[in-house]
This record gives C-alpha cells, structure tokens and sequence, in this order.
C-alpha cells in the first residue's frame, strides 16, 4: 500500500515536474483545512479548501474520505487522484501562480469543470475533469 503522505512526481509533456502531496489539518484559527502542496524547484504552492458552510472536506463529514472536496454547486474532486492534481496545475499555470498560497474553492470550478477532459475525473472517482497524465508515484 502507498504512503499516503509521501510526495508524489507530476511530469508534465513539457517536461516540467512538480512534487505533490495532500495533507488534512486543523488550525485554531480556520479549523479544518484540505492542501494540496505543489513544489517546483524550490518553490512552494498551497491550494487550501478551508471549511466553510455548504462545502464538504475530506473527514470533516459523514461518509468522506481524506482529500475530498465539495462545493455546493456540485463541484468536486479528489485531491488524491493524480488527473486531479493536473487539472489544478493546469489552472495555476494559467493564472500565473508559482508560489504562496491559493484559495482551492476559488480554483475548483475551473479545474474541474471544462476542459478537453472534462468528464474524466468523475469516472476516477472526483471532480467533473481531470486534466490528463503525466503523473507517477
């Protein structure tokens, strides 16, 4: 079984590679938290889904698991699933983000909601998009 919590290698066709990992946390301050940590050399991007009403984090709620996220127009993903992350690199790419930290529920209906992969994240289990390989453990 696979070490969820180890950082994982997304080779994208044009040969850039990102280091990625998902983690579940609380903090004082926001409560339950979902990031999803990209990394490129030396560089450092968090996309935080903090709780709010009408969305679902991973264990924050009944029958979900880590890295699930939901908002309440029917959007969602799996932060675990390799296309996922894709289609979230894809988006920061496109906004031009390389470091620092990115609010995901502003990210998540881009990401997965069109695209020429549209569709594919839901037969993974997350999302309406995925974005397509390149990813391995």
């Amino acid at each position: 079984m696979r070490d969820a919590r180890r950082r994982r290698r997304l080779a994208l066709p044009d040969g850039t590679e990102y280091r990625w990992t998902v983690r579940h946390r609380h903090t004082p301050e926001t409560g339950c938290q979902e990031v999803l940590t990209l990394s490129r050399d030396g560089a450092v991007l968090r996309i935080v889904f903090r709780d709010r009403p009408g969305r679902v984090l991973g264990t924050g709620a009944a029958y979900a698991h880590s890295g699930l996220v939901c908002d309440e127009h029917g959007h969602s993903a799996n932060l675990h699933r390799p296309a996922v992350v894709r289609a979230f690199v894809d988006e920061v790419r496109r906004r031009g983000a390389t470091a620092g930290e990115l609010d995901g529920w502003e990210l998540l209906p881009a990401a997965v909601g069109s695209g020429p992969a549209a569709g594919a994240a839901q037969q993974e289990g997350g999302g309406r998009r995925s974005g397509g390989g390149g990813a391995q453990d």
